[in-house]
């Protein structure tokens, strides 16, 4: 009878500890789905403040506004672009619309063509070729020979005469020495003209001759007049036979007694010839 009842007990004891495990699994698996029914809705939420803050960038003003209305270009105030600013996209799509307006207000202003710019340059030259003198149209063939005659620079008296065989006496230095030159009276500010056809191959000033001009008349003959004074050529210009080189100058110390005078000097190569043996 005992061991009967001991068994009742133990089959009791049994039965209570499966329930308390049975009770115990469904604990659990009430707190499982409860923590997955959390996790659940913390998803949820999520997913949704997600898909809220992917709405509110899609409605940003900085990554819609495509301006149908041309807004900008027609004076709206913007802000210049900062390093970093959600704004920088926007400033870079706009910028040729900037550009343009630019340029349309840049030709409003009224910007040089291309044909006003090539007008401008080719007027730009004709004006240097003229200063230069070097022109196509003002270029000459020069081809003085010892056949042909000169043109008398200026219309005096050939006061010291060329000289280089015998000495000449020059009052002003009171002594004898040899003239490569011929030294023509003349009449302060006279004008003096080009011999013949020639170009300008120098204009300079020295203590002696004062300032004086060097022209190329062709075939290795060179001419120079000195004692001169607003000289209205400048190096390279071509002339014609008889235009004004220059005006006769107050006379340099080395011709005081002289007086007032052209300094005419005619070369062939670097060897001075008798100008009258060719003037007119």
């Amino acid at each position: 009878m005992n061991k009967f009842i001991s068994f009742g007990k133990t089959i009791t004891e049994v039965i209570n500890v499966k329930e308390k495990v049975n009770q115990l699994f469904r604990d659990k698996l009430v707190l499982v789905m409860l923590v997955l029914g959390l996790l659940t809705i913390v998803a949820a939420a999520g997913a949704v403040r997600i898909r809220q803050g992917s709405e509110k960038i899609e409605e940003s003003p900085y990554l819609e506004i495509q301006d149908p209305e041309h807004v900008i270009a027609e004076g709206g105030t913007e802000e210049e672009p900062v390093a970093g600013s959600s704004n920088a996209q926007e400033e870079i799509q706009s910028e040729p619309v900037r550009e343009a307006g630019a340029n349309e207000a840049t030709a409003a202003a009224g910007q040089i063509t291309e044909p006003e710019t090539a007008a401008a340059a080719a007027g730009q030259e004709a004006a240097q070729a003229e200063e230069a003198g070097i022109g196509a149209e003002e270029s000459l063939v020069l081809d003085f020979t010892e056949t042909e005659k000169l043109a008398w620079p200026v219309t005096g008296n050939v006061i010291l005469g060329y000289s280089m065989e015998t000495t000449t006496y020059f009052p002003t230095l009171e002594q004898y020495k040899c003239s490569p030159a011929n030294i023509i009276q003349s009449d302060v500010s006279t004008p003096v003209s080009a011999p013949a056809d020639a170009r300008v191959l120098e204009i300079g000033s020295n203590e002696e001759i004062g300032n004086y001009i060097r022209l190329d008349l062709g075939n290795d003959y060179t001419a120079v007049c000195g004692q001169l004074k607003e000289i209205p050529v400048v190096e390279n210009e071509y002339l014609h036979k008889g235009d004004v080189i220059g005006y006769i100058a107050e006379p340099t110390k080395y011709y005081t007694i002289e007086g007032n005078n052209l300094y005419f000097e005619l070369l062939h190569g670097d060897t001075p010839v008798d100008a009258l043996d060719y003037l007119e």
